[in-house]
């Protein structure tokens, strides 16, 4: 694989991190400080385009250790290993969002939660969204080391 080609899906896999890791340490906290009626009403505002930026940028970042590990295991490459642990957690990183993120972010539209529960949700979204944050390092980390392997 060209190293030009490998360099840029390592680099789109970390601008998608790099989203993740921003939404972590600057959107949780906003939406943790508003009150409730406030962030239903930003919830409303802005979800959508939220949830389609960021549906977007994991479905790229999911498919790239997904075919690297194809491509490297139809050539037989010694990184293929790395390359289908990366494919797992990427499809782990995206099954939280159907185990968690799918229903909860549709009880936030629907304003379901009393300002006790919200403020006690929002703190379960921030530690769902950080264990993804795990995910996708190592299977970042798990992209770099099987893009770079050698014999």
């Amino acid at each position: 694989m060209k190293k030009q080609f490998m360099f840029f899906l390592v680099a789109v896999f970390a601008i998608f991190l790099g989203s993740q890791l921003t939404e972590a340490v600057l959107l949780v906290p906003y939406w943790q400080s508003l009150s409730a009626a406030d962030f239903y009403s930003y919830y409303q505002a802005f979800g959508p385009t939220i949830g389609q930026f960021y549906t977007i940028l994991t479905i790229i970042a999911a498919v790239i250790p997904i075919g690297v590990s194809v491509y490297l295991g139809r050539i037989k490459a010694p990184g293929f290993r790395l390359a289908l642990t990366s494919a797992v957690l990427a499809v782990l990183f995206v099954a939280c969002f159907y185990v968690y993120f799918k229903g909860t972010n549709a009880l936030f539209y629907q304003s379901a939660f009393s300002t006790a529960e919200l403020k006690s949700e929002l703190i379960v979204w921030s530690q769902w969204h950080w264990g993804r944050v795990g995910l996708e390092c190592f299977s970042l980390l798990f992209l770099i080391l099987a893009l770079t392997k050698r014999n």
